[in-house]
């Protein structure tokens, strides 16, 4: 099977990419999400959860920043630059995973007082809740079409050197006696 260039990102330099471009921020939306489901329900904008709530939505705002940048400049350019995309699923894959950091930017730079100022309580609680399903679609998107072998859409590796070597070392007519 063909990976993704999404897919292909998480599998090299294990585990770190996976730490750093999945874990990383998983763990942190998840518990912007949680502590953002306690705080619908309670109301309680107070206390240790809201303040766990306010610094994953930070802390994951800043991070996909970074995580943004060095996919556009490590990835996104080098590939488009050399035409090397896998269909439109290597494109979507890409950038859903990039978009879907956008709305978690948007909740740092609430919580941070940068955006939204005018709003009441609830009205940021509504942004926050929006943004982090934002997330989770875009997110998911993301890891499904990731997960997409894309010779489904016809792409077909290019044979290296390497494969070339092999396959004709085999082979009879290359043999010399």
């Amino acid at each position: 099977m063909i990976m993704t260039h999404y897919m292909e990102l998480l599998a090299v330099n294990q585990p770190w990419n996976l730490i750093l471009f999945m874990a990383i921020p998983i763990i942190l939306a998840e518990t912007l999400a949680i502590t953002e489901l306690y705080l619908l329900f309670t109301r309680h904008f107070e206390g240790v959860v809201h303040s766990i709530n306010r610094w994953s939505g930070i802390t994951v705002g800043i991070y996909f920043i970074g995580i943004i940048v060095y996919i556009i400049t490590h990835a996104v350019i080098p590939i488009t630059q050399a035409g090397e995309w896998r269909t439109v699923i290597d494109i979507i894959a890409v950038g859903t995973y990039l978009i879907a950091g956008l709305p978690l930017i948007w909740i740092a730079a609430q919580e941070c007082g940068l955006v939204n100022k005018t709003l009441d309580q609830m009205e940021k609680l509504k942004v926050h809740t929006i943004c982090v399903a934002l997330f989770l679609v875009f997110g998911h998107i993301a890891m499904i079409s990731g997960m997409l072998d894309p010779a489904i859409l016809g792409y077909q590796a290019p044979h290296s050197m390497e494969n070339n070597h092999d396959m004709h070392a085999n082979h009879p007519a290359q043999h010399k006696e």
